[in-house]
């Protein structure tokens, strides 16, 4: 399948060409039904909510930064803020992220982005054997082991996840 013909944003599929993943274009999934937040795409694949990688952009001081995070947790804006150094964390709004990835919110992958940005991976991900994470469209995924993914998105790995209180 060529990118052209893949279920995956077109950039998206430009980049795992550009990383010397082409074949993994051929395992990109497309649902009929959105699979924007991270409860949607597993339910869609049929797998656990901790398999699916949310690609979160934040803003730290300002700077976009990306965060993976396992789909059954939340990212604790007081470590990132810690792990960056940072004086202030913020949730980016929507034009930020698609300034910043070329891509819309419920889309955004780990890694093809528009922009070079700073990317803090949690652990948590490293819990499964494969995880899923979007490819570039609000219906498409793609599997791929946490420890490529992390790689291939250059992130640093990190303990951001939210703890139960």
């Amino acid at each position: 399948m060529s990118a052209t013909e893949s279920p995956a944003h077109p950039r998206f599929a430009a980049a795992l060409s550009e990383l010397g993943l082409a074949g993994l274009v051929g395992e990109v999934r497309r649902f009929p039904e959105a699979t924007r937040t991270a409860q949607e795409a597993a339910t869609a694949i049929g797998c656990e909510l901790s398999q699916i990688c949310k690609s979160l952009i934040f803003a730290a001081d300002g700077v976009p930064v990306l965060v993976l995070m396992d789909g059954a947790s939340r990212v604790d804006l007081e470590l990132v803020r810690w792990e960056l150094c940072a004086a202030k964390v913020t949730r980016a709004k929507a034009d930020v992220v698609r300034e910043t990835t070329g891509y819309a919110i419920g889309g955004v992958p780990p890694f093809g982005h528009v922009t070079k940005t700073r990317v803090l991976a949690d652990r948590s991900l490293l819990d499964h054997d494969v995880v899923w994470a979007a490819a570039g469209t609000p219906y498409a995924v793609f599997p791929m082991a946490p420890k490529d993914l992390i790689h291939h998105a250059n992130g640093t790995l990190v303990d951001v996840r939210e703890l139960a209180k």
